[in-house]
């Protein structure tokens, strides 16, 4: 075996290593947001020397596997049509995006204490920039408010989800009303607000 093939499969071993590392970090995440390196370790049958080859830390893993976990709601929420009316479109993006984050609010969970606001806002920044897109259309159109930026909607937008997850993690929140609740939220932090002195039916 030439020197060039054994690297070949030393790179081909490492690489299923990695991968294999992230979605253990994802699925033991998602059932306790405080698994140790260990039990992710063992959860994808590898040692403690071979994780911390690939991951120094877990807030190294934690980064890779929300980086993972963002791409792939990207590829997901990407083939949405959002190009009809824009609150029917930002009803759909808001159940999409909503149960994408459900499925991972314990990573979230773990990601917010480890990573921080920033570090996730720009895990975020290609699903912002829909969400942002979406809602000038809609200002554009006179079917959403005007009277404040779309950038702040945009961040108020994100704030309502992962919010509706933290709640949710702490029990106060089901996921049933979540389903409910969110998108009457957003619709309501989006709405043309009423004209002054008239009367809501």
């Amino acid at each position: 075996m030439t020197n060039a093939t054994t690297d070949r499969i030393r790179r081909a071993d490492a690489q299923r290593n990695r991968a294999a590392i992230i979605e253990a970090a994802l699925v033991c995440l998602a059932a306790n947001p405080r698994v140790s390196m260990t039990e992710i370790a063992h959860a994808a049958g590898v040692g403690r020397v071979t994780l911390y080859g690939h991951f120094s830390s877990r807030r190294e893993l934690l980064d890779a596997a929300a980086a993972q976990t963002i791409s792939r709601a990207d590829a997901q929420l990407a083939p949405l049509d959002l190009d009809g009316d824009a609150r029917e479109a930002l009803e759909l993006l808001v159940t999409s995006s909503w149960r994408i984050i459900d499925n991972f609010h314990g990573l979230l969970g773990a990601a917010e204490q480890e990573l921080g606001a920033d570090r996730i806002r720009e895990h975020h920044d290609q699903t912002m920039l829909r969400v942002r897109r979406l809602i000038e259309r809609g200002q554009a159109e006179a079917r959403f408010r005007s009277d404040q930026p779309a950038e702040w909607l945009t961040a108020c937008f994100f704030a309502i989800l992962h919010g509706a997850a933290t709640e949710i993690r702490e029990g106060r929140l089901s996921e049933d009303a979540a389903a409910k609740v969110i998108p009457a939220t957003v619709q309501a932090l989006v709405s043309v607000p009423a004209a002054p002195g008239s009367r809501h039916p």
